[in-house]
């Protein structure tokens, strides 16, 4: 339990996506965490007091007294660890950039001594706005965690960023932000990412539409926690910014598993995410091949499996994680590809559902463990897979 004794106070305005709170609170006490809840007047129209007083086991604080209580918010912004405002509506996030004190929240928000972690959820429109955007980098100038809202399809019936971060997203965030931040420090990570390609002739080639977006994200996710990586990636334009990690270009299947290969011993854990090509040209042709029969056949020899071959020299202490995209029979390949290539967990998604596979910021996936557990999780963005992704790997440990 990564929150264990950490105090949360959590903030719940008045957005249609305070019904999450109730998840994200339960989610928080089975973390370790003690959870006090403040709610705005307007919270209570989407969410019942009592339904967050009886996960959290504390009265639920809703003004700065009751006619009989009196709710002391400076005891209560020295009181937490963290304050979570989740979900924070637009009129919630202007008033804490102007510094209005006109409910209970916004009074502990002013006196609190201890980081503040803040989920927006709104309409895109709103969220996009000018004055909202403002209003959220002047929050983080001065020092605020934002969690970005995901995309999808929102309660106005629009398609576009606004919905509220998932509550394994927020709690994942506060984990690693209150706990420690460097957990991967002093361990070596191998990625691949990206496509390959396979030369038919000097100017032709077969590919795939792997854009690298994924491995870019888990690289950037496990450099920040302390992590050594070492990224191969095929030929693409999307590449991590890292600091202090190695990058390694690479076009072919055979260039990626010789690079592979060659790091693979020393690391601690690999990640498989590059869309590496099954198949490749049997002869390559040295001059371009020129446009003069009707029929072209062309003769294509299996490429080497890179992740099975290093799964046959893993060590015991080293970890291997898979990833595969498929468009049907997902559940049966990913078992036989998690047993045959010796993967401690499989991450899987399907290249026929909207806004998952190559090319999209988001991404829904499910995780299967090698004793064969399964999670599922909801579209996400890519950056927040990266997270749960992360997260599944220390477990491990």
């Amino acid at each position: 339990m990564d929150l264990a004794g950490k105090k949360i106070l959590l903030g719940v305005t008045g957005s249609i996506a305070a019904y999450k709170s109730a998840e994200l609170c339960r989610g928080l006490i089975k973390k370790g965490a003690e959870v006090k809840v403040v709610m705005t007047a307007h919270a209570v129209d989407f969410i019942s007091p009592l339904t967050l007083s009886t996960l959290s086991q504390n009265q639920v604080l809703l003004d700065v007294h009751d006619g009989k209580q009196w709710n002391h918010h400076v005891e209560l912004g020295l009181w937490a660890d963290a304050l979570l405002i989740a979900p924070a509506t637009a009129h919630t996030i202007a008033s804490l950039t102007q510094g209005l004190c006109n409910n209970l929240l916004l009074a502990v928000y002013l006196s609190a001594r201890c980081p503040v972690f803040i989920a927006p959820a709104m309409d895109v429109d709103m969220w996009k706005h000018p004055s909202t955007q403002k209003n959220i980098n002047e929050l983080r100038q001065i020092g605020h965690e934002i969690i970005d809202p995901q995309s999808g399809f929102l309660a106005s019936g629009l398609n576009g960023q606004g919905r509220l971060a998932e509550p394994e997203f927020i709690i994942s965030y506060l984990e690693q932000k209150l706990t420690n931040t460097q957990r991967w420090q002093g361990k070596k990570i191998l990625i691949t990412s990206g496509p390959t390609k396979e030369a038919i002739d000097p100017v032709r080639f077969i590919s795939n539409h792997s854009t690298g977006k994924m491995g870019k994200e888990i690289a950037e996710n496990l450099e920040k926690d302390g992590a050594e990586i070492i990224f191969i990636t095929g030929p693409t334009t999307i590449l991590p910014t890292l600091s202090k990690s190695q990058i390694i270009k690479v076009e072919s299947a055979e260039e990626m598993y010789q690079a592979t290969l060659s790091h693979y011993p020393q690391v601690d854990i690999a990640i498989f995410t590059a869309a590496v090509a099954d198949y490749t040209p049997q002869k390559k042709q040295i001059q371009k091949i020129k446009k003069q029969q009707d029929l072209l056949q062309l003769d294509l020899i299996k490429t080497k499996d890179i992740a099975y071959e290093m799964g046959k020299i893993k060590k015991t202490n080293q970890i291997n994680i898979g990833f595969a995209l498929e468009t049907d029979n997902i559940i049966e390949n990913a078992k036989q590809k998690l047993e045959r290539k010796n993967f401690n967990f499989i991450v899987m998604n399907q290249a026929n559902e909207e806004g998952a596979g190559f090319g999209f910021d988001t991404n829904i996936i499910r995780i299967l463990k090698s004793d064969h557990h399964l999670e599922e999780y909801p579209l996400l963005s890519k950056k927040e897979v990266a997270q749960i992704i992360s997260n599944n790997i220390y477990d491990l440990l």
